[in-house]
């Protein structure tokens, strides 16, 4: 039997990218450290990117029955609650980029591509496996889990997310950097918010040093609420909030978060009073990629959070995975239909090398720019106040990323 691809990590990433190589026949094991596949979390933006990807691996129609889909992004003022720019979405962003804007909470996006992967012939899932290291071989990548068991493989791709293993025995043991910035997050019913505030809509409050997002989920049944907020210490915590860095969620507490948000439109304040529930992590990321070989290395590559890690404030962490994933379904289809017997793994990772990088890179950028932008005080608030309201959707509007992802087989002219 032909040796399979193996793939470390069973999350979002990970799925996506064994649900691409088996679309196309290929065979995959994928490994999970966990030992139940689930996904923790919130919920997260799909831009018209995303959900191309999706709907050409025909999962738009299930897509549809969890997701919600807004009608806009909405900015405005953390303290005086005015408006200062929006983003049509709904029929106005499908009509410009050919897909919809969809909202989703995680769980759902990992079930749906979880179901997706189950049904296709060729894909072992195996659980409570971890990494121990890897050794490329001439015709294959040999795998050490932990607990001594050795796995043979054509290739090897690292899913497993931004303190992968896979990406420290490639590129060393680089420690992730700290971005300063918490995450507060919380879940509640649409049904529980205060009048005008469970419109369909993703809204981003900004404030000096913080902002709030919320949008609905679940197809609307929930709202997801995010408050991203600078250099906080939680009294009750024994020390500071996210200690740990590694550990996804902390028990925290709505007194501290309403501390750190100082003065508050009403509005805002009826939000986070909203929701009963709050979980906090720290925002860690990487610098930028810097080059092709920080994405793959012969017969290895890494994918989503363990080749680039994002900052969610460009809202495009899953929806690079999922790119990601998609270019390498498409170069594997062009080894076959080229009439090759064998894959070349190692060229094929180049290729999705030198096509993901820069953009891969360009997107971690923005989003560490956004980020200021969101969070800025004094002159860079009132001119990017100003920006807003002078330039309007096309300050808001992202062609270059919405209109992705770029194809490696048939690339623009």
């Amino acid at each position: 039997m032909t040796e399979p691809v193996l793939v470390a990590g069973g999350g979002i990433g990970g799925l996506a990218a064994a649900l691409a190589l088996a679309r196309q026949g290929v065979q995959v094991t994928l490994l999970e450290q966990a030992s139940a596949f689930g996904e923790v979390g919130a919920g997260l933006q799909l831009g018209p990117n995303a959900v191309r990807v999706l709907q050409e691996w025909g999962l738009l129609g299930a897509l549809r029955t969890c997701a919600a889909f807004p009608d806009e992004i909405r900015a405005r003022d953390a303290r005086s609650s005015r408006r200062l720019g929006r983003l049509r979405l709904g029929p106005a962003i499908e009509g410009r980029y050919g897909q919809p804007y969809a909202t989703v909470h995680r769980v759902d996006l990992h079930s749906l591509l979880l179901e997706a992967v189950r049904v296709l012939p060729g894909v072992q899932l195996r659980l409570g496996q971890r990494v121990a290291a890897y050794e490329e071989q001439i015709d294959g990548v040999r795998l050490a889990l932990e607990g001594a068991e050795v796995l043979h493989g054509q290739a090897l791709l690292g899913c497993d997310g931004l303190w992968s293993r896979v990406r420290q025995q490639m590129l060393g043991a680089v420690p992730v950097r700290s971005s300063g910035h918490l995450a507060y997050r919380g879940l509640v019913p649409a049904g529980a918010l205060p009048a005008g505030l469970a419109e369909p809509v993703v809204t981003v409050w900004l404030g000096p040093r913080l902002h709030v997002v919320h949008y609905p989920v679940r197809a609307g049944r929930f709202f997801n609420v995010v408050a991203v907020v600078e250099g906080v210490i939680g009294h009750g915590h024994g020390g500071e909030v996210g200690s740990d860095p590694q550990s996804w969620t902390h028990q925290a507490h709505a007194h501290d978060l309403r501390r750190a948000l100082g003065p508050a439109c009403d509005d805002l304040i009826r939000m986070i009073e909203a929701v009963h529930e709050w979980k906090l992590w720290p925002l860690n990321d990487r610098p930028p990629v810097a080059g092709p070989e920080e994405h793959a290395r012969g017969r290895v590559a890494l994918l989503g959070d363990a080749a680039h890690p994002l900052r969610p404030y460009l809202a495009q962490g899953a929806a690079m995975a999922i790119e990601d994933a998609w270019t390498i379904g498409r170069l594997v289809a062009r080894e076959q239909d080229a009439g090759r017997q064998r894959i070349g793994w190692a060229g094929v990772f180049e290729a999705y090398a030198r096509t993901r990088w820069a953009r891969n890179a360009r997107v971690q950028a923005r989003s560490a720019r956004n980020g200021r932008i969101f969070h800025a005080d004094g002159l860079l608030r009132l001119g990017r106040n100003l920006s807003m309201a002078l330039l309007g959707e096309h300050l808001m509007d992202n062609p270059w990323l919405y209109g992705g992802p770029p194809d490696p087989v048939s690339p623009p002219a």
